[in-house]
This record gives C-alpha cells, sequence and structure tokens, in this order.
C-alpha cells in the first residue's frame, strides 16, 4: 500500500469502487451497460414484441429477425458491440414505453451508413403504405355502414 498515490490507497482493497465516486466528475460518462449475448437478447427483443398491437409485432418480428440473421457472420468486434448495443437499447426503450413519440436525432442519421439510409427509407414506406391500407379500410367500412 506505499508505493499506491493517496487517491489510490483508499480504493485498493477488494471491494468495488463506489460509483458515486465516479459519477461526480463532469468529466465521467455513464457506466456502460451489460450487453446481453446475441441469442438471449434477440428473445428477450421478440417477447418484447408481444406488447405490440398485432400488426406491429409481426412486422417487428420480421425486422429483427432479418437483422439478427443479416449480422450472423460479422467478425468485427466493433460492429458486434455496436450492433448489440443498439438492439439491447431498443428492447429497454420498448419494455419501459420510452419510445413511444421519440424522433430521431440528426446525429444519428448523421452516422448511418448509405445502406442504413436505405434500410430507414424503405422501413418509412412500408409504415406510409401500412398507414394508407389502413386509411383505405377506414373508409370502406364508413362508406359499407352508410348504406
Amino acid at each position: 500500500m506505499r508505493g499506491l498515490p493517496l487517491t489510490f490507497r483508499r480504493y485498493a482493497s477488494s471491494s468495488p469502487i463506489p460509483t458515486s465516486t465516479l459519477t461526480n466528475s463532469p468529466l465521467s460518462k455513464p457506466p456502460p451497460i451489460a450487453l446481453l449475448p446475441p441469442l438471449p437478447l434477440y428473445r428477450r427483443i421478440l417477447r418484447s414484441h408481444r406488447r405490440l398491437p398485432l400488426d406491429q409485432r409481426i412486422f417487428g418480428d420480421q425486422y429483427v429477425k432479418a437483422e439478427f440473421r443479416r449480422h450472423r457472420d460479422v467478425e468485427n468486434p466493433l460492429h458486434i458491440v455496436g450492433f448489440l448495443t443498439e438492439w439491447q437499447l431498443y428492447a429497454q426503450k420498448l419494455e419501459g414505453d420510452e419510445w413511444k413519440g421519440e424522433v430521431l436525432e440528426k446525429r444519428v442519421v448523421d452516422q448511418l451508413s448509405d445502406q442504413q439510409v436505405g434500410q430507414l427509407w424503405e422501413l418509412l414506406q412500408a409504415i406510409k403504405r401500412r398507414n394508407s391500407d389502413e386509411e383505405i379500410d377506414d373508409e370502406a367500412e364508413i362508406a359499407m355502414d352508410g348504406r
């Protein structure tokens, strides 16, 4: 213990560093989240989709399955960590209803690759088609009721 600087002596025991010590600094980052392995995360997302309306659940399940299949053979560790982190944050938001009314930040859009922007565009078009189909169905239902 003698050779350690004064600030390290306090934490040289086997007990973990109190998080209050880490978060008091203005430069500190939030503590990292423990990432789930791919398969448990995949299952957690599909379970969280059970709370959605049926059409959203089907659409979400198909999208998640396609994305996880598409990334099955990725070997870049940074890409894997980023992929799992974003999907885990998605699952947490979905479980807590924090996603409703959320807007995609410009900095996030700026970081997307051309392929990701294309996927986002396709998703937007699919949502618009679904909404227009629902409007047509609603109008037809109103017309049938008016007879």
